[in-house]
């Protein structure tokens, strides 16, 4: 037997939300499939938390900090919802940003780290997203995906100390045993 699936454009997947029948769910849209996301534990929602402050501080009117909001990428029909995008700094009241106002998108990642290493690295691939950063969790570094070309990322290294900044603002330095301990 052959098993045909169904993938949902983003007009489709927007329809769905409006009319509500996707309400109290924690989804996203990758690839034109509605996938679950897994429940934040503490230490995921605690390393986000703690990063945005240094993000925000940084900013200085050159991009916003937006966390776990989607963001649109239409040609793969993905809306996926990062922990943290750093996108331009406008309104995003008619259309969540697309990758062209995009500058680095960070998950943070556990029970999710398939899918942040596997489906989305070659999702903003495609879409020509610069700047990924996967921080593992589990395995206690930051992987760090850019240059895009071809659909896929030219560069990819996995860090587990030292400092790494967006290729947009290299000004703005992240210690990496920040992200990966429980201390203040």
């Amino acid at each position: 037997m052959t098993v045909t699936i169904a993938r949902w454009t983003l007009a489709d997947y927007h329809h769905l939300v409006q009319a509500g029948l996707l309400a109290g769910r924690s989804i996203e849209l990758l690839n034109g499939l509605i996938v679950e996301m897994p429940p934040e534990g503490p230490e995921h929602a605690d390393s986000s938390t703690r990063l945005m402050p240094l993000l925000w501080g940084a900013a200085q009117g050159r991009y916003q900090v937006r966390a776990a909001k989607p963001i649109s990428i239409p040609p793969s029909d993905s809306e996926p919802e990062p922990d943290i995008a750093l996108v331009r700094d406008r309104s995003y009241r008619s259309a969540h940003p697309h990758p062209e106002d995009i500058f680095l998108v960070i998950e943070f990642s556990n029970t999710s780290l398939a899918k942040d290493t596997e489906d989305k690295p070659l999702v903003y691939a495609q879409a020509g997203i610069a700047d990924y950063w996967v921080v593992n969790l589990r395995d206690r570094c930051v992987m760090l995906y850019r240059r895009p070309a071809e659909g896929r990322y030219q560069s990819e290294q996995t860090l587990f100390s030292g400092e790494i900044a967006p290729l947009a603002f290299p000004d703005v330095t992240v210690n990496i045993s920040r992200l990966l301990t429980n201390e203040s």
